[in-house]
């Protein structure tokens, strides 16, 4: 429901109910109607400001109890006799607490302090920020107009003007940051010239590749190409659904890096997906020469020196491996390029000392598999440059997604069981929630032990996986399941992002109404990466809340990660998409990036063209917004790290 504002009568007031469930309920009555204004909190205050008979202005949000019309702790202002009853003008509203209420400082006092200031204000305190060009192009008001006008409109005409101002200027303002960054990065950075295409990329495009390359994956590989001969550092974001082919791309670079006499280091965020890659990538090049290393925490001592060796004489051409090659010991002899698999799984400063293993920072390359929306990423991660790879290979089967009530539970695991008895494998999947560990794990194990009762040993094994295990235990439990030890994963969400089992053709995910629409996409990502038809299963309780409702139709709709992830921005805000939180690009206070997209594009297209014919921003039109950037404090930027 919507605000409203309502001028009225006081009816009757009484307090209701004992100790936690006391309120104070009152009854406010103008010419259209009556209408229930309920307290929870600061009672013996609101009490004092009610006075049955007394006429009252009071605002707040309007909702239906019973079918009453009702507010739930409204702003409150007595009328006096001689104030006439309706206002008709327009009347700021400021949020406010309970506290500062009861000290007499609720939404209407704070309104009055801040027109006393503005009072005080001169039109040079609040200077002007955006160049003439940009305002007179756009028709845009002065910021000291909009400034007032947010808090004093005449009008709603004059409200609307200044909205506009204001979140066009929230959005060009971080859409400049990036950009300049950006260009900076792009004029004065160094990097290694890959300017060859040698033998080891057309042996293996030409001769061992598995399968035909997409368009959309050609055309990444040509955007890389492009960068890593310029003589600069590539920073890039590569993003691509689930299962869109971004490995083969990365492994194409590596050879590229190879032709250059250069080393290349493939980073991911766990053993189990290090030594995935390691396998994959060692299978497909097993008939070139090319020599493919591993290095792991668990890689034992005289392997890890004879290693080491390889790398500072340049013999090991790749090496794959986890948080242990930002070791100080691992050193490159050449190293050209940095491929980082999930970005948001590695701290900035870990990502950091891979630059410094080399006198010409390496190229980078950062892989995700959360799709990002367009508004989201030219925000977010503006100063990369970015590609995405926004088609499937042919012949990959959609996965089938069905909704399934608690009390469809027995149909569903005679449909696990039949996939099972086909030669498949099945996860289930339990939500982590978030104020109780202990809840958690009691949560599994109830789920772990239901299981077991369908599945029994020793016809059936099961993995389980949980945050509580210790990190070797968890590693040799998904290594189980990887072999086909067990048919069955039983685990929280720490397989989100790590494990790849072709022959795993089921996900059970359980409680789906508690999880993102982004995180089930990644659940849903971890089957349909064989030849077999696969499906997801998403359990829910029959009450449903609108979003949940709203999240479980979308997943059953589409297997397109990109739509998935709009609705997820338009659902949720940006604040839940991955990567995002260390930004700093996003604490908009008026501008909302779904709500606003159309001025995002235009702040978008704005900064950038001032930018190409301006990069030092000298000229006198756009000295006012060189100097606010630079008093600007933003957030620091994930990418920001060389």
């Amino acid at each position: 429901m919507e605000y409203a504002q309502l001028a009225g009568v006081l009816l009757r007031m009484d307090i209701i109910g004992q100790k936690a469930g006391k309120r104070l309920v009152a009854e406010l009555k103008d010419r259209t109607g009556e209408i229930e204004l309920t307290w929870f909190q600061g009672l013996s205050w609101v009490q004092k400001m009610l006075e049955p008979g007394n006429s009252y202005l009071v605002y707040g949000r309007l909702s239906f109890y019973n079918g009453q019309a009702q507010m739930v702790h409204p702003e409150l202002e007595i009328i006096r006799p001689d104030q006439p009853i309706e206002k008709n003008f327009l009347e700021p509203v400021y949020s406010t607490t309970e506290k500062l209420k009861s000290r007499g400082l609720g939404g209407r006092q704070i309104g009055k302090l801040t027109q006393v200031l503005f009072g005080m204000l001169r039109e040079q305190d609040i200077p002007e920020n955006l160049p003439a060009s940009v305002l007179q192009q756009l028709n845009l008001i002065s910021r000291y107009q909009a400034i007032r006008q947010i808090h004093f409109p005449q009008s709603p005409a004059e409200y609307e003007a200044a909205a506009k101002r204001l979140k066009f200027e929230e959005f060009f303002m971080a859409q400049m940051r990036m950009g300049l960054l950006r260009s900076g990065r792009h004029r004065h950075s160094k990097g290694v010239v890959f300017d060859k295409v040698g033998n080891l990329f057309n042996e293996f495009y030409k001769n061992h590749l598995p399968f035909e390359l997409t368009n959309a994956q050609k055309r990444v590989i040509r955007e890389i190409r492009n960068d890593t001969a310029r003589g600069k550092q590539m920073n890039r974001l590569l993003q691509g659904d689930v299962g869109s082919g971004k490995t083969i791309v990365a492994l194409l670079l590596m050879l590229l890096s190879a032709d250059n006499d250069c080393q290349s280091c493939l980073m991911a965020p766990t053993e189990i997906l290090a030594r995935q890659h390691f396998a994959g990538i060692s299978r497909l090049l097993e008939k070139m020469g090319v020599n493919v290393r591993l290095l792991t925490g668990s890689t034992k001592a005289a392997e890890r020196k004879k290693l080491l060796k390889e790398l500072e004489e340049g013999s090991c051409q790749i090496l794959i491996g986890t948080h242990a090659v930002i070791e100080d010991m691992v050193q490159f002899k050449q190293l050209g390029l940095v491929i980082i698999d999930e970005q948001h799984r590695f701290g900035v400063a870990q990502r950091a000392k891979l630059w410094q293993k080399a006198a010409i920072p390496p190229h980078v390359l950062v892989m995700t598999a959360t799709p990002i929306p367009r508004t989201l990423a030219m925000t977010a991660y503006g100063d990369l440059d970015y590609s995405v790879i926004d088609e499937l290979p042919p012949g990959r089967q959609p996965i089938a997604t069905v909704h399934r009530l608690e009390s469809q539970r027995s149909k569903v695991m005679d449909f696990l069981r039949s996939e099972i008895d086909k030669g498949r494998q099945a996860y289930i999947i339990f939500p982590l929630i978030e104020e109780s560990d202990k809840l958690d794990y009691e949560n599994l194990m109830k789920g772990y032990e239901n299981v077991k009762a369908y599945f029994p040993e020793p016809k059936y094994w099961i993995s389980m996986v949980h945050g509580r295990q210790p990190a070797d235990q968890k590693e040799q439990n998904m290594q189980r399941f990887v072999s086909r030890d067990t048919q069955i994963m039983v685990s929280t969400t720490v397989i989100e992002v790590g494990v790849d089992v072709p022959n795993a053709s089921v996900m059970v995910i359980e409680n789906a109404e508690k999880f993102g629409l982004s995180q089930l996409h990644q659940l849903r990502g971890r089957v349909g990466r064989g030849a077999e038809k696969s499906f997801c299963i998403l359990i829910t309780g029959s009450k449903l809340g609108n979003d949940a409702r709203e999240r479980i139709k979308v997943m059953t709709a589409t297997g397109n990660g990109f739509e998935i992830a709009e609705k997820d921005l338009e659902l949720r805000g940006p604040g839940e998409i991955e990567g995002t939180r260390q930004s700093g690009a996003l604490n908009f206070k008026l501008a909302h990036l779904v709500q606003d997209r159309d001025i995002l594009e235009i702040a978008g297209k704005m900064a950038s063209g001032l930018i190409e014919n301006d990069q030092e921003l000298n000229s006198a039109d756009n000295l006012p917004l060189k100097n606010f950037l630079r008093q600007q404090k933003g957030g620091v930027l994930w990418s920001k790290i060389s």
